[in-house]
């Protein structure tokens, strides 16, 4: 699916006054005349927002903290401090820095800086995702251009630098290098004042932001696990923007507008391929036949979702021909047991599986629901413990690139591979998509593998997951980011 234009949903429930007051913990602003952002975030801080840590991403969304280049929608690496870039070799890249970028702290980006944070978080244990294994090392080679190097040919040098463990804070920073402090010493359009443990954050607008002054004076942050807790703040009228709202309790916010972004999460049945009933190609496909994700999708997601063709959606292929897949002839189930396991952490995903496994009774399949926390379930759900697996996968991680999914989630060696499927010929297929250099050309090939893999039934997919973020309806400029990296930005304004 392509980036979709915000929704808005209705108009105000008007709350009991009872409502109120639920996030009276929340920080004071700053002014209480300025104009200052209300957000509750779904994710309390554990590493007080050091990039080195899950908590990079918070950083990120805030408009705090920001990449050497970002990301577009189809995953490839745009401007961002870094202004352009070459490739010299195929294990190198130059990159030229934007001019007149100042840290909130007052000190100037160079080389210099952006070789010091690159370095950190080289050596950090462990490094950041996107650079783990690669070797990463960098160097000045003037004022403004950096030399970073893979330690062997790396096709996706340039998008592992868009990874939220790679933002460059200024050298105060990194006072403790394992653990980089980012208040008052990132980039972005707005600046750390205070971080109150897990619970809350006070930022003020960084006036000299190389993009233009933030419309906003400042951003008043509260980590908010509780979805309901979220949900509720923004209808009392506590919350200006609330992130990941539950489904079922979108039809209530009739006066308020949701962003609904497609996403680079694919929800779907993993059929095991090595053993039991799955390992037979005819009852895979039987059973890839079975499956509709009309009454998923319409039904239990009700609407907030996409309906899934493949493994990935049309904005990662940006273009590419899909191939039709060519599933075996499908046999007859004849009563076949299977036991299809879930998790509870996302709290579609149980509805979910009773809708495909009546499906497949239907079908003529004998079908058992496990349902446990992902936690709990995931060595069961690698080792081949059930038949079938009804998972939620973010499919471009760190780097946006789809043959990194394919390679990680689908071959052999793959380290995430549910359907523990392994055929010669897609291994061969990945490993030579893996090798090219053009982004383009990769996606084709991945276009082709999707339609390899879905031929072989190991995996049916039912539906594209959105994120869906509420806020009031004199809330503009937020980032509507399929990767989930960026939501407020130097354009964001509240008021009528």
């Amino acid at each position: 699916m392509s980036r979709r234009p915000a929704r808005a949903l209705g108009a105000v429930l008007v709350l009991p006054a009872l409502l109120t007051g639920c996030f009276a913990g929340s920080p004071p602003a700053a002014d209480d005349g300025a104009d200052r952002l209300r957000l509750a975030l779904n994710f309390p801080p554990v590493a007080a927002l050091s990039p080195f840590s899950d908590d990079a991403v918070l950083a990120s969304r805030m408009g705090v903290t920001e990449t050497l280049v970002g990301l577009d929608d189809a995953g490839a690496p745009v401007p961002q401090l870094a202004e352009s870039w070459t490739r010299p070799d195929d294990r190198t890249a130059l990159l030229e820095l934007r001019d007149g970028v100042v840290f909130q702290d007052g000190t100037a980006l160079d080389a210099d800086t952006v070789v010091g944070a690159l370095e950190a978080a080289a050596a950090a244990g462990p490094a950041p995702r996107a650079i783990s294994g690669v070797g990463l090392t960098a160097r000045a080679v003037d004022a403004d251009t950096v030399e970073v190097q893979a330690a062997a040919a790396d096709p996706l040098l340039v998008q592992r630098l868009a990874s939220p463990g790679l933002v460059v804070l200024s050298p105060a920073a990194y006072a403790d290098p394992a653990a980089p402090d980012p208040v008052g010493t990132a980039t972005g359009p707005f600046a750390i004042t205070e971080l109150t443990g897990d619970s809350t954050a006070t930022l003020r607008a960084n006036r000299a932001y190389w993009g233009g002054e933030p419309a906003l004076d400042g951003v008043d942050v509260r980590f908010t696990a509780d979805p309901g807790a979220r949900t509720a703040g923004l209808r009392a009228g506590e919350l200006d923007v609330a992130v990941n709202l539950p489904i079922a309790q979108l039809p209530s916010l009739t006066d308020l507008a949701v962003l609904s972004t497609p996403l680079p999460r694919l929800v779907g049945l993993f059929l095991d391929t090595a053993d039991g009933p799955f390992a037979d190609p005819g009852l895979r496909a039987a059973a890839a036949r079975a499956v509709d994700p009309g009454p998923v999708v319409d039904g239990v997601y009700e609407g907030e979702a996409g309906r899934a063709v493949g493994f990935f959606d049309d904005g990662t292929l940006a273009g590419a021909t899909r191939p039709t897949p060519q599933l075996p002839a499908p046999a007859d189930p004849a009563g076949a047991a299977v036991r299809l396991a879930t998790y509870s952490d996302r709290p579609e995903l149980p509805e979910a599986a009773a809708v495909l496994a009546e499906q497949l009774r239907t079908a003529g399949f004998t079908v058992e629901v496990v349902v446990a926390e992902y936690a709990t379930l995931e060595p069961a759900l690698l080792d081949g413990t059930y038949d079938a697996v009804l998972g939620s996968r973010l499919y471009l991680g760190d780097t946006g690139d789809p043959v990194g999914y394919l390679a990680t989630d689908l071959t052999c060696a793959g380290t995430y591979n549910i359907a523990r499927l392994c055929d010669p010929g897609v291994d061969a297929a990945v490993a030579a998509a893996g090798a090219l250099t053009d982004p383009v050309q990769r996606r084709e090939q991945a276009a082709r593998i999707e339609a390899t893999v879905l031929g072989t039934a190991a995996f049916v997919p039912v539906l594209h997951e959105r994120s869906r973020t509420g806020h009031a309806p004199g809330v503009t400029g937020l980032a509507t980011d399929r990767f989930e990296r960026r939501l407020v930005t130097a354009d964001t304004a509240v008021g009528g």
